[in-house]
C-alpha cells in the first residue's frame, strides 16, 4: 500500500481545483474564471487499491505587493515544503512569464518529486504546447512532464500512475472514503462563495466573505437550515449581489442549493442567505483570519 501528500501548484486558474474536483468526483475545492479564488491550502483526498494521494490544492502563485496576494503566496510556498510531492499544474494557453518562471526557479531547489501536468490540452494548439515544453525542458529537466485536460478527465488517470511512483510504501492518512480534511461549515461558505464570483465576478472584487451564521439539523424532520452571510465591503456592492427585486441573490441561493443538496442527500434543506455590509479593513480581517486558521 502506497501513501503520498502531494502540494498542487500553478499560477492562477491554471486548473488546479478543477483537477482536484475531478480526482475527488465531487466539488472539494470551488473554480471561477477570476483568478486566486482558492484562499486557503484546501487537501482533497484520493483512494483506490493501490493506496492513497492526499492532494493540497494550494492558492494560485501571484507575484503582487497587496498584502492578501502576499499571504497567498505564502500559503503556497508553505505547502511545498510540507508535502512528499508536488504536482505542478501548467496553463499553457498562456505564454510563461514572470511567475510561472518564478515557479520553476522554486520547484527546481526542491528535494521531493515535481509532476508536470500541461492542462487544458484539449483546446492548446501545436505552436503553444512546444513552446511550453520547451520553457519546462530548460527549467525542470527532471521533472515527469504529462498533458491532461481536468475539465474533460482526459489523461488525470496517467498523472494519478505517475503521482503514485513516487510515493512511498505507508499506511493510509485517511479512512479510504474519505475525499476532504475541511469541516462542513467551510464546505459551505466555499460552495456559495463560488456562485457569489461567478455571478458578479465582474462588477465585485473577488474578496467575498461568506460566513455561516447557523447550521442546524432536525433528525425528525430529517432537515438542515443554513443561515449564510455573504460580507462585502461596500453598500453599492450590497445592491449588487442582491440584485433587483433581489434576482441576484435568488440565483445564487438556487446554484448553492443545488450543490448543497449533494452533501446533504435525502434532506430537506433550507438555505436563508443574507447579504452585509462590513468595512473593508474588516473584510481583510475575516479573511486573513480564515487564511490562518
Amino acid at each position: 500500500m502506497k501513501c503520498s501528500t502531494v502540494a498542487i501548484i500553478g499560477r492562477p486558474s491554471s486548473g488546479k481545483s478543477t483537477f482536484l474536483n475531478t480526482v475527488c468526483e465531487r466539488k472539494v475545492s470551488i473554480t471561477s474564471p477570476t483568478p486566486q479564488t482558492t484562499r486557503n491550502a484546501i487537501k482533497g483526498i484520493y483512494s483506490d487499491l493501490r493506496g492513497q494521494l492526499v492532494f493540497t490544492d494550494t492558492p494560485g502563485y501571484h507575484i503582487s505587493d497587496k498584502l492578501i496576494n502576499q499571504k497567498l503566496k505564502e500559503i503556497a510556498v508553505q505547502s511545498l515544503e510540507d508535502n512528499e510531492a508536488v504536482l505542478y499544474m501548467v496553463d499553457a494557453t498562456r505564454e510563461p512569464g514572470e511567475e510561472e518562471a518564478a515557479i520553476a526557479a522554486l520547484l527546481s531547489k526542491l528535494r521531493i518529486p515535481v509532476v508536470v501536468c500541461i492542462n487544458k490540452k484539449d483546446v492548446l494548439t501545436e505552436k503553444q504546447l512546444e513552446a511550453i515544453k520547451k520553457f519546462l525542458a530548460e527549467k525542470l529537466p527532471k521533472a515527469a512532464v504529462l498533458e491532461a485536460s481536468a475539465l474533460l478527465d482526459e489523461g488525470i488517470d496517467e498523472v494519478l500512475i505517475e503521482l503514485f511512483k513516487t510515493a512511498p510504501e505507508a499506511p493510509l492518512l485517511y479512512d479510504e472514503n474519505a475525499f476532504t480534511d475541511r469541516d462542513l461549515e467551510f464546505r459551505i461558505s466555499e460552495i456559495i462563495r463560488e456562485k457569489v464570483i461567478n455571478l458578479v465576478r465582474d462588477e465585485i472584487p473577488h474578496a467575498v466573505f461568506v460566513e455561516i451564521a447557523d447550521l442546524e439539523y432536525s433528525p425528525e424532520e430529517n432537515s438542515t437550515w443554513v443561515r449564510a452571510f455573504i460580507n462585502v465591503d461596500k453598500e453599492s456592492q450590497k445592491g449588487i449581489v442582491v440584485g433587483k427585486g433581489g434576482e441576484n441573490i435568488k440565483k445564487i441561493r438556487k446554484a448553492a442549493f443545488k450543490d448543497l443538496k449533494q452533501i446533504f442527500p435525502g434532506q430537506k434543506l433550507q438555505l436563508d442567505l443574507r447579504v452585509k455590509v462590513q468595512s473593508k479593513w474588516r473584510t481583510n480581517e475575516l479573511l486573513l483570519k480564515k487564511l490562518i486558521d
